[in-house]
């Protein structure tokens, strides 16, 4: 049998919730606080953003500056986690001013057992084999690893970390695409493609592949990806967007009854 196509999730029905960058609605993007709040809210997956330090720890933060959604300016990658630390990841909200840029190992720390975890590759260094060693050593250590689905917009990324662990999942994201790629276990294509090709979840599935749409406010498409057979829909909103599925799911069952 192929390697499943989605981390498995006992116990859960899908489509999962996957809490883009934590719940970023009611809280800054990529903090403890946002993650914290998207376990609170029912996440199934929380999916968040890596880059790497200067003296190479992985940081949890969407761009390669620090300069949106911190107090400070410079580049990731030119400051060293002591250095990273001692600014503020409020995005400008008072009440979150204690807030810090977090590092994966603090969030591996509060995943749940039947929660799971999505990484999004932010950078080229995820090129380098060392670099993919190191982030599945830290996952296997953390024995998070058969839990963790790592993503990117880069095929080559994505055949770095599989060249690192072919026991990683692995899932592409695509702006433009109408087909999927090979190798790979999930894809992401934004939301219109789902339109314009309604059969690319069932082909993806021929293909052993896991659909989640990407499409970080869902709530007015559930219906539609529920009918699809999407797998996990993504949203900035975990709170909100697994109220209105399991909403739908009431539905469904009252009227299967």
């Amino acid at each position: 049998m192929a390697k499943l196509a989605i981390p498995s999730l006992p116990g859960k029905s899908k489509p999962y919730v996957l809490a883009h960058r934590g719940n970023q609605k009611r809280c800054p993007e990529n903090t403890m606080a946002a993650f914290k709040q998207a376990l609170e809210d029912g996440a199934d997956i929380l999916e968040t953003d890596v880059h790497l330090s200067k003296d190479g720890v992985f940081m949890l933060i969407h761009d390669d500056t620090i300069d949106r959604t911190t107090n400070g300016t410079g580049a990731v990658a030119d400051m060293t986690v002591e250095e990273l630390r001692q600014f503020s990841a409020s995005y400008g909200r008072a009440e979150f001013e204690s807030e810090r840029i977090p590092t994966l190992a603090e969030l591996v720390e509060i995943i749940p057992e039947d929660c799971a975890l999505a990484l999004e590759l932010k950078t080229d260094r995820f090129l380098e084999l060392d670099v993919c060693k190191q982030l599945v050593a830290e996952l296997r250590e953390a024995t998070i690893h058969n839990r963790t689905i790592i993503l990117s917009f880069s095929a080559d990324r994505l055949a770095k970390i599989t060249e690192a662990d072919p026991e990683m999942h692995t899932g592409w994201i695509t702006l433009s695409k109408l087909k999927s790629i090979d190798a790979v276990q999930m894809v992401g294509p934004f939301w219109p493609l789902l339109l314009l090709n309604p059969f690319y979840v069932r082909r993806a599935h021929k293909r052993q592949q896991a659909v989640c749409p990407l499409d970080p406010n869902p709530d007015r498409r559930l219906r539609y990806y529920r009918w699809l057979g999407c797998d996990a829909v993504l949203t900035d909103d975990p709170g909100k967007t697994r109220r209105r599925l399991d909403k739908l799911a009431r539905v469904k069952n009252r009227l299967r009854d």
